[in-house]
């Protein structure tokens, strides 16, 4: 969770399916932006893919290319915005948000913020690097030699741990390197599973410092704020 938090346990899994493709949507009308054939858009590319591993239904990712690419007619207008403060106990936390409407969405993070503390801008970010996250797992069929900290020297990562999904490697870059490391690691026979820019916690809270209570409010508190439809992604600055 030092990288990205996601949501989770069972139940909490399915409650955020329905709002995973809300988010995956807006990521695709962003990436459609620069064309919608995922041919000639890699960004594009990556997130169709994504889309389709969580099965998105067909019609409701055709629509989102469509409209990000303009050819619905409709005006596809996103804010990106950060807001960054801390958890309860401390936990330092980066809310990545997506919005059509500042006017709501930043009221709205106060009220989730009230359990922890929110911050202005900068004063949580320094605790943070801005890197290149990519979640690759090892290429079906490949003959190559699978080894991750072998693949991240070859491609140019600076860095690589366990991945979200079992088996898989989350590979750092630096935030400049994320296209020539995502287009390299196939070579060192691996899949690019995800690619995008995040935070990762230069000094990550321990989970062993906390008690089960506080753990779980931490949880809580994080669960609440990926709820809100206009948030993308959480960074929160606890390890393990």
């Amino acid at each position: 969770m030092g990288a990205q938090w996601k949501a989770k346990g069972k139940e909490l899994a399915a409650n955020a399916k329905g709002r995973m493709f809300g988010k995956l949507a807006k990521d695709i009308m962003i990436a459609a932006r620069a064309g919608a054939d995922p041919a000639t858009n890699a960004r594009l590319r990556l997130v169709v893919e994504q889309a389709r591993k969580v099965s998105m239904p067909k019609d409701t990712l055709e629509r989102a290319i469509k409209k990000g690419a303009g050819l619905t007619g409709e005006a596809v207008h996103f804010e990106h915005v950060i807001y960054e403060g801390f958890a309860p106990h401390r936990v330092p936390v980066m809310v990545e948000c997506l919005t059509d409407n500042v006017n709501r969405t930043a009221p709205e993070m106060r009220v989730l913020f009230r359990k922890g503390q929110l911050g202005t801008s900068g004063s949580v970010a320094w605790d943070f690097d801005h890197v290149g996250m990519i979640e690759a797992e090892p290429l079906a069929g490949s003959t190559l030699n699978h080894d991750p900290e072998l693949a991240a020297i070859e491609a140019g990562a600076q860095d690589f741990e366990p991945g979200e999904e079992e088996g898989s490697t989350m590979f750092l870059t630096d935030a400049a390197d994320l296209d020539l490391v995502s287009r390299a690691l196939p070579a060192q026979g691996f899949t690019v599973l995800s690619a995008k820019l995040g935070y990762k916690a230069k000094n990550p809270v321990d989970p062993a410092s906390l008690s089960a209570e506080h753990l779980e409010e931490v949880e809580a508190f994080l669960a609440a704020i990926d709820a809100n439809d206009d948030v993308q992604n959480i960074f929160a600055g606890l390890g393990g």
